[in-house]
């Protein structure tokens, strides 16, 4: 059986149909909604096909069809129309951002998962920027009292790290300093994996005399930088799902909500590409997930990969409206962090 362009019309206005009103849609309501120019029992006989081929379903209870995956796939792939966003939203998205600058990055990334959620009346998803991916942009060691040091770590997408160090002796505050320009000097810019034998070496030789702040520093760096992933889950409008009539079914959203309280599951389910994602239904892989579609996107500091943000809702979700936005979501918190957090800076 042909997919031909008659078919591919009665889909694509079933699924808009469905899109709006999450109502099974019979062949008379398309007939009547979309200038098709063909007859009711035509626009039927072609559904009754559609659903043969995969890309309809017919609830029990209703004599009307709604997309299946396959036909929601088509349709993402194939057929919508991504809209444009207004002048305002796009305002909206940049002054709001904007305005959240002068935060930490996880301030920043958390207010930009709270536009997102309400721009798109879903429930948005974020995973904050992971230690193990970032890179060490200044090293300080601090003194507290006669026998312990700190050692702040700060990263270039802004995470900071506390660590107390022992050590047998008083240590000055302008030997400290020497020590802080010492360890800038070998570990500015690396990350955990760039950290390798070598390096530890010449810093070894370069810490000769302070053999107690080495021996501590180290094992430390490395609890820090490499086992120690800080990856957060931050989630945004999860009651937002109420609003949709799929999940009027209270064991529709139980089974929902207990998706999202899985931090673990959640995390699986966004995106780790470099483009937008679009996974619908089966496609996640994810108990739970079966009827939700998740858009996703990773952002990035100057182009390096550093989390992902995302929104999870009904397969019903309006893709076309929900793409637009998150592209230009990611677009200016990407702009945001490159300027606040620039490694070279």
């Amino acid at each position: 059986m042909e997919m031909d362009e008659r078919k591919i019309r009665i889909l694509q206005a079933i699924i808009n149909d469905y899109i709006s009103t999450a109502e099974p849609v019979g062949s008379r309501t398309i007939a009547k909604k979309y200038d098709l120019g063909i007859s009711s029992a035509t626009i039927r006989n072609e559904m009754a096909d559609l659903e043969e081929m995969g890309y309809l379903e017919q609830p029990h209870s209703s004599a009307g069809r709604k997309p299946s995956n396959k036909g929601y796939r088509l349709y993402v792939d194939k057929l919508m129309k991504i809209h444009e966003l207004t002048p305002e939203e796009e305002y909206i998205i940049k002054n709001q951002i904007l305005v959240n600058a002068l935060f930490e990055v996880n301030t920043i990334i958390k207010h930009t998962t709270m536009l997102l959620s309400e721009l798109t009346n879903l429930t948005s998803i974020v995973k904050t920027p992971s230690v193990s991916k970032s890179y060490i942009k200044y090293i300080q060691l601090v003194s507290i009292d006669s026998s312990n040091i700190l050692l702040v770590i700060i990263t270039d997408s802004g995470i900071i790290k506390n660590n107390v160090i022992r050590v047998g002796k008083v240590v000055s505050a302008d030997v400290l300093a020497r020590l802080s320009n010492i360890l800038n000097a070998r570990l500015k810019n690396l990350n955990c994996e760039q950290i390798n034998l070598e390096v530890i070496n010449n810093l070894k030789r370069d810490l000769e005399g302070h053999e107690d702040i080495f021996n501590a520093i180290i094992p430390v760096l490395h609890e820090s930088l490499s086992n120690n992933d800080s990856s957060e889950i931050y989630m945004e409008g999860t009651t937002n799902i109420f609003n949709y009539p799929e999940y009027k079914d209270i064991d529709k959203a139980r089974e929902f909500l207990s998706l999202l309280d899985n931090k673990s599951k959640v995390s699986g389910l966004l995106n780790n590409s470099s483009n937008i994602s679009i996974k619908i239904g089966a496609e996640n892989f994810t108990e739970g997930a079966e009827d939700c579609s998740v858009i996703s996107a990773v952002y990035n500091v100057k182009d390096r990969p550093i989390g992902e943000i995302g929104v999870i809702g009904p397969t019903r979700m309006p893709y076309s409206k929900v793409i637009p936005v998150l592209a230009n979501v990611v677009r200016e918190l990407n702009f945001i962090l490159t300027n606040l957090y620039d490694g070279d800076k």
